[in-house]
């Protein structure tokens, strides 16, 4: 018995205080990094929309190349493969609308 004590004893391990410590350090960490982290999520969806935005552009003119008229909306860009069934929307979930210039606009949400 004396010898199991004394190579528990002799073994280093960190103890449960050493481990409540180090837990409480990350948690504050993460409690602090968190709220950062949100906030730049806003502008990360809205930088999204814009680049989105730019690449439904470049089709309107690329159908305006091929086809010698504008599209009249997101629809006709997808229905002539312009653009993927599920691109309607910016990723932050903004509607597209494509004037009768050509020009696409971002529609706010109401």
């Amino acid at each position: 018995m004396k010898k199991l004590m004394k190579l528990l004893k002799n073994n280093q391990a960190f103890t449960l205080i050493e481990m409540v410590i180090v837990l409480l350090v990350i948690s504050v960490l993460l409690i602090v990094s968190l709220p950062n982290i949100s906030s730049q999520s806003k502008e990360i969806n809205s930088k999204g929309c814009e680049a989105f935005q730019q690449m439904v552009q470049a089709q309107v003119e690329s159908y305006r190349m091929s086809e010698k008229s504008l599209p009249a909306d997101i629809a006709a860009l997808q229905t002539s493969g312009y653009l993927n069934q599920n691109e309607t929307t910016c990723p932050d979930g903004r509607e597209l609308t494509i004037g009768s210039e050509g020009d696409v606009t971002i529609v706010d949400a109401p």
